[in-house]
C-alpha cells in the first residue's frame, strides 16, 4: 500500500488494469460471444414464427439442440473455465462459419455490363 501512496485514483487504477491483465493470462480467454447472444439465439430458435417459417421453407420442424448446447457450453465457461465446454464452444463456432461460408452465390457475378445495356428493353420497344 505504501507504494500506492501519493499515486492517486489513476495510480490504483492502473495497478488494477495491470492485475487483471496478469489474471487473464492465466485463465482461458471470454468466449466468442457473450452467453447472451446465445441464449438469444436459441429463444429465437423456439419461437412460433421460427417453427412456422422453418417447416414452411424446409419442410421440417427446426432442432435448437444446438443452440441449448452452446448456452450451457458458454455458461460453463464463464462460470466454472472448464476446458471441455471451451473446446465444445469453439468448435460449434468453426462449424458454424464454415456452413456460413459453403454457401455461394446464386448469380454469376459480371466482370463488365452486357454491350448492349443502354437499348430499350423488349417490352418498351413492342409498345
Amino acid at each position: 500500500e505504501s507504494r500506492l501512496a501519493g499515486r492517486g485514483l489513476d495510480g490504483i487504477r492502473g495497478v488494477e488494469r495491470v492485475r487483471r491483465a496478469r489474471l487473464r493470462r492465466h485463465l482461458s480467454p471470454q468466449p466468442p460471444r457473450p452467453c447472451e447472444a446465445y441464449q438469444a439465439e436459441w429463444k429465437l430458435c423456439r419461437s412460433a414464427r421460427n417453427f412456422l417459417h422453418h417447416y414452411y421453407v424446409h419442410g421440417e420442424l427446426p432442432t435448437c439442440d444446438q443452440w441449448l448446447r452452446d448456452l450451457t457450453s458458454c455458461r460453463d465457461w464463464e462460470e466454472r473455465h472448464s476446458t471441455e465446454a471451451q473446446r465444445s464452444l469453439c468448435e460449434s463456432e468453426r462449424a458454424r462459419v464454415q456452413a456460413a461460408q459453403k454457401n455461394t452465390l446464386v448469380w454469376a457475378l459480371r466482370q463488365s455490363p452486357p454491350a448492349d445495356w443502354h437499348l430499350p428493353l423488349l417490352q418498351e420497344k413492342n409498345e
